[in-house]
């Protein structure tokens, strides 16, 4: 991984709220806060995993960073190519395709994400097509130096995505999201739903991509195990809040927030001899439309108190590098990775 260097990604005070219709006449009657006040930094040359359970605003967040959808609230700066720190929130259609050179995606389901009915080399060329005063000559040329770079056969590039395995359509969809020379990409479950050797093979090439093309990622995933092998630092997102933020050293082995500590006993272990402690989590996840008064949290934790259920508690720096949204942080012995086993 590269060395970490300036802000390349500031989001303060993050929010998307998608409204909740009624049945017949389609009066707005509530909304889902899908993403609420979430703030973090990414730099240059980092990797900013994000992890939580299904449906805590993941993707969410991470599409409204590159406005694939509009956020509701919220700043957004980044550092482009040209040096300059520029607000994406304010940007309008012509400036944000300029800025999205530099900013690109890598989705989650490439069955989906490539177009079934285009061969390989115009799903990788469409970018430059729409992004660049490149000839074909060197569109062509650009593209067959990219499949080179994710390690694909030039001969493929005639065939159509069908012909390929899971893992290559992969593949073809980080070729496609490297076409601009982006300096950031947000990887959205980019290895889920892959066997492990597949898995291992994409994160590989993710981080050998970072280092030779000095690459910043927002990685998003359910998994703890590929978070703690691809981040440098890893923020954990509960019903649309960013609950815990810390380096990841700091995060796996003295977590601070409850739910986090939830979440680590449920790694698994590459040795089944080892004992662990589960940590079990009673109830449901609150519903993000009519979240809990105080703490989201507070309604599942076992070290709940009165003022978790009646305050909400700040998002604030607990020790260097160190964010964590928890009235009790600093009362509380969290167990991490290292003292769950036994």
């Amino acid at each position: 991984m590269a060395e970490a260097g300036k802000v390349i990604l500031d989001a303060r005070s993050m929010t998307k709220k998608f409204p909740v219709t009624s049945s017949f006449i389609k009066r707005v009657i509530g909304y889902v806060n899908a993403v609420d006040d979430v703030s973090f930094r990414v730099m240059e040359g980092e990797t900013f995993g994000l992890v939580g359970e299904s449906g805590c605003g993941k993707t969410t967040l991470g599409r409204c960073i590159l406005r694939a959808i509009e956020p509701t609230g919220g700043n957004i700066r980044f550092l482009n190519r040209d040096g300059e720190v520029i607000e994406i929130e304010k940007l309008d259609q012509n400036e944000l395709r300029k800025a999205r050179r530099d900013m690109q995606m890598v989705f989650q389901d490439p069955y989906a994400s490539l177009n079934p009915r285009w061969i390989v080399q115009n799903i990788i060329a469409e970018p430059l097509v729409s992004n660049s005063d490149l000839n074909k000559a060197e569109i062509k040329e650009r593209v067959e130096e990219l499949m080179g770079l994710v390690s694909l056969n030039i001969r493929y590039l005639e065939r159509y995505p069908h012909a390929f395995s899971g893992g290559q359509r992969q593949r073809i969809g980080v070729a496609r999201a490297l076409a601009t020379n982006p300096r950031f990409l947000v990887c959205d479950e980019a290895v889920s739903a892959r066997d492990v050797s597949v898995q291992a093979q994409v994160i590989n090439l993710l981080i050998e991509l970072q280092d030779k093309l000095h690459l910043s990622y927002m990685f998003i995933s359910h998994d703890l195990s590929v978070i703690q092998h691809i981040s440098d630092r890893v923020g954990v997102m509960y019903v649309g809040q960013l609950v815990e933020n810390a380096p990841k050293k700091e995060l796996f082995h003295h977590p601070l927030h409850p739910y986090t500590e939830a979440l680590l006993s449920a790694k698994p272990l590459p040795d089944p001899r080892i004992k662990k402690e589960q940590i079990i989590l009673s109830g449901e996840v609150p519903n993000p439309s009519k979240p809990p008064p105080g703490c989201y949290f507070h309604t599942r934790c076992r070290y709940c108190t009165d003022i978790c259920k009646e305050q909400a508690p700040e998002y604030k720096e607990a020790s260097a590098g160190h964010f964590v949204a928890c009235h009790r942080y600093g009362d509380l012995a969290l167990k991490g990775i290292a003292s769950l086993t036994g």
